[in-house]
């Protein structure tokens, strides 16, 4: 295992391990999507991680997927994460804010009514989402206006001036798992024409404008940005999903990330192919890879140079202390997928370190 315990320059940050905390949604934010101390305990319980990646955070009010996922658009928002990185650095740790925006996975019963905005009308569908009235089906979403763009990249930018305020040491760029920006990016949810439709380069003008507004408060060497070409979540389907990840590997190297965090599977199991090849080949700074990795297999990635990193998701969950059971052998905890979403301690801060 000693692969991933070898220290990693990921941008301005050197990581004492390779075994990063992947963003792991959990509902778990008090009211007006504020993080409290029960968050704070969470990610500090879990600072031997390489690096924490936060779970999706709203960039902007007003959409909300997850009825209880945190925001970072208020200064309540602030002060409540800024309890959450003092806590992470107090115990030596460091924890990056993962910015978001819903798009078409949000709900007008999580927005006050609002209709949910996606770059084309199309819904998601075969699935339901959690909100006061029960379960209810997604609903089609409005088409944003290209003049409405600016506006969204400008959100991004506060959120990411935002988590500077909250003393995170980067953030990560959503651009996964079916929303907003990665609805642009893939064929199958962006059915638009103009400047935001059509080829690659169209298709992902807005994540790119977002990840130069990002760095633009940051410095491109606290930035990463996480990407899922094949993952069929919230309905997504792209027709080329490995011309898609070769294309923005080889683009992405414009802009000297602290990392590219690239998903290698589908939660679905709808969509097979081999994308982290051609991420490896095109791009030429730090790789995360992520997505149903043993140690084993994490160690021999990092080995033949395929990865750099790995990032953890359920296995963190349920094992604070992830890293010290890894390089020792101990076994693992199991998660209990009853307490994913649930409120209160109960399967978050409550599972056992290694005694």
């Amino acid at each position: 295992m000693s692969a991933l315990f070898q220290p990693l320059q990921a941008g301005a940050l050197t990581l004492p391990n390779r075994i990063l905390m992947a963003p792991l949604t959990r509902c778990r934010a008090e009211a007006g999507h504020v993080p409290g101390d029960l968050i704070a305990t969470h990610y500090a319980q879990r600072a031997s991680a390489g690096l924490i990646i936060t779970e999706a955070t709203m960039a902007m009010a007003g959409n909300s997927a997850f009825w209880h996922e945190p925001g970072i658009y208020n200064a309540a928002q602030v002060a409540g994460w800024k309890k959450v990185t003092d806590a992470v650095h107090a115990a030596g740790g460091r924890i990056f804010l993962q910015i978001w925006h819903g798009g078409r996975a949000c709900h007008p019963l999580l927005n006050d009514g609002a209709q949910p905005v996606a770059p084309s009308p199309i819904a998601i569908t075969n699935d339901e989402v959690h909100t006061p009235e029960g379960k209810k089906p997604y609903v089609v979403p409005r088409a944003l206006q290209d003049d409405e763009l600016p506006g969204i990249v400008a959100g991004f930018r506060q959120a990411a001036a935002n988590a500077r305020a909250a003393g995170f040491d980067g953030v990560e760029v959503h651009g996964a798992n079916g929303y907003l920006l990665d609805e642009f990016l893939r064929d199958g949810a962006n059915r638009r024409s103009g400047p935001y439709g059509g080829p690659i380069e169209n298709r992902a003008r807005l994540l790119l404008e977002v990840l130069q507004a990002t760095i633009d408060v940051w410095g491109s060497d606290r930035v990463g940005l996480r990407l899922s070409p094949l993952n069929s979540y919230n309905s997504m389907i792209d027709s080329d999903p490995v011309g898609l990840i070769s294309w923005l590997a080889e683009r992405l190297n414009d802009y000297r990330l602290a990392y590219l965090h690239v998903m290698r599977s589908d939660f679905l199991g709808q969509q097979k192919d081999d994308v982290l090849t051609p991420a490896r080949k095109h791009y030429r700074g730090v790789l995360i890879g992520n997505m149903g990795y043993s140690p084993q297999e994490a160690a021999a990635a990092i080995e033949s140079g395929q990865l750099d990193g790995v990032a953890f998701g359920v296995p963190f969950l349920a094992n604070p202390d992830l890293p010290a059971r890894i390089k020792v052998g101990a076994q693992l905890n199991a998660a209990d997928p009853t307490t994913f979403y649930s409120p209160g301690p109960e399967g978050y801060t409550d599972y056992p370190f290694m005694q």
